[in-house]
């Protein structure tokens, strides 16, 4: 049951009708629903898997309260311990074993030893690394302090499995999300037709630009080997386009849904694209998840490196960053791709300008001309990096680069596809991104977009995308940061 999909919507009119009109007065009953309606959400997917994110939950839930409840600095520190290693012990196993055995038995290999080592048929749980995050970081919070332990189990279940973002993001952390189950929610019109614009405006560009952008890169990706490098060229812009297009589409589409229910969670994307730099870049995409390893990976690294200066403060980034390389899953193309963006900190850690934001004037049409050449710079780089991103193994994403740096970058795309839909898609694409641009300094694009316009012309532009999502609905692929 994916947001896109008719079944989510049959789902979600008869869950709201519920959960307003008629449990609206009652707060527990209220998040009661919310619970049986994420762990029914989950289940569709694969109702076993309801046993382990359960049983993850009620481990948490304990140690919480224990954490909290112990007088004894070495007693919490040891639970702190246990919670710690269950959650990142669990991400192990399910996301890594069968990486680590491969890698085990493929450096023996090398020295023609021959382990009969077998991988494992393991299912990956949907979401593991979100709400593992979630629990880690409740966890770590109420240990130093900065949270009280929840005492009501439906409550911290609820936290834990809330559906909007359970699958995807964004990361939500417990000392923020969790008053607001505790507090009686109100049902807000303004909210409601905000949440209502965002999810339109996060449809359009999972359906209209991701899903047709991926008709395309797919089919690059397929025949790489056979294709000039100027149809390589444009495959990985597509494929970048689509990744954003894709994820922060169900980021909005997340955020909206939770508008409709009464609660603001964390915003994860602000216009990485018309970033200026490469750390700006990490500041803008997935914020949920890079704040979370900036607060409990990158921060206590460089305290820990301090001593060492600017080499600590590197050597911290390009640790922080391996692993959010490796967060994306058990592959070394994403090892390398977190690397390759840690060592491009470098320059800026030198200059001394990481931290400097280089923001573009609120409500300017144009940027000036070394602005462009700043964000094209910064794009252009994250568009290399990121065939890693969407390479099999380290030989295909090489072969990939080789094939794009030869004379043939020069030529006509030749495409596998038809002309006629790749040049819509560009189309959509460039509206997109000017959409974008024009709304840069809001939440979300279409936020007050045409807010002021007549009211014809503002719902002739929401009939317009709508008549759109239903028109490329068929080319409906899964969200690519499921996998994760």
């Amino acid at each position: 049951m994916v947001f896109n999909s008719f079944i989510f919507c049959g789902f979600f009119l008869c869950f709201f009708f519920a959960y307003w009109f008629l449990l609206g007065r009652n707060l527990k009953l209220q998040n009661l629903l919310l619970l049986a309606g994420s762990y029914l959400f989950y289940a569709s997917a694969n109702w076993r898997l309801l046993f382990i994110l359960a049983g993850i939950t009620t481990i948490n839930y304990l140690l919480g309260l224990f954490i909290e409840r112990s007088a004894s600095q070495r007693t919490r520190k040891l639970l702190l311990l246990a919670g710690l290693v269950q959650g990142i012990g669990g991400l192990l196993y399910f996301k890594y074993f069968n990486f680590f055995i491969d890698a085990f038995r493929d450096a023996f290999s090398l020295l023609h030893i021959n382990l009969n080592l077998q991988s494992l048929n393991i299912i990956v749980p949907l979401g593991i690394s979100f709400f593992t995050f979630r629990t880690i970081s409740y966890l770590l919070d109420v240990y130093n302090e900065k949270m009280a332990a929840v005492k009501d189990w439906v409550i911290f279940f609820t936290y834990v499995s809330f559906f909007p973002s359970l699958l995807s993001g964004p990361i939500d952390k417990a000392v923020k999300f969790v008053p607001q189950l505790e507090r009686k929610r109100e049902f807000n019109y303004l909210q409601l037709t905000t949440g209502l614009r965002q999810i339109l405006w996060g449809l359009f560009k999972k359906v209209v630009i991701a899903d047709n952008c991926g008709v395309f890169t797919n089919q690059v990706f397929d025949n790489f080997q056979h294709l000039p490098a100027s149809s390589l060229l444009l495959g990985i812009f597509l494929y970048t386009i689509q990744v954003y297009a894709d994820f922060s589409g169900y980021s909005d589409m997340a955020i909206g849904i939770a508008r409709l229910l009464g609660f603001n969670i964390t915003r994860n994307f602000d216009y990485p694209f018309f970033a200026q730099n490469i750390a700006q870049f990490w500041r803008k995409w997935h914020i949920s998840l890079t704040s979370w390893f900036t607060e409990y990976v990158f921060t206590p690294l460089s305290i820990a490196f301090r001593d060492l200066g600017q080499t600590g403060l590197i050597l911290a980034i390009l640790i922080n960053l391996t692993i959010v390389g490796m967060w994306h899953g058990a592959n070394w193309t994403y090892l390398l791709f977190g690397l390759i963006h840690g060592v491009l900190f470098i320059p800026l850690i030198l200059k001394g300008t990481m931290n400097k934001t280089k923001k573009i004037k609120p409500g300017k049409f144009l940027p000036t001309f070394r602005e462009f050449l700043n964000m094209a710079g910064t794009f252009i780089t994250v568009m290399l990096t990121i065939i890693l991103f969407r390479s099999e193994n380290i030989n295909q994403a090489f072969h990939f680069f080789t094939g794009l740096f030869s004379l043939t970058l020069f030529s006509n795309p030749v495409m596998p596809v038809s002309s006629s839909g790749l040049i819509l898609t560009s189309i959509l694409v460039i509206l997109m991104m000017l959409i974008e641009w024009l709304g840069r300094d809001d939440e979300f694009a279409i936020i007050r977009l045409g807010y002021k316009w007549p009211t014809v012309a503002r719902w002739t532009l929401y009939y317009v995308m709508i008549i759109a999502i239903f028109y490329f609905s068929g080319n409906e692929q899964q969200f690519i940061y499921f996998k994760f």
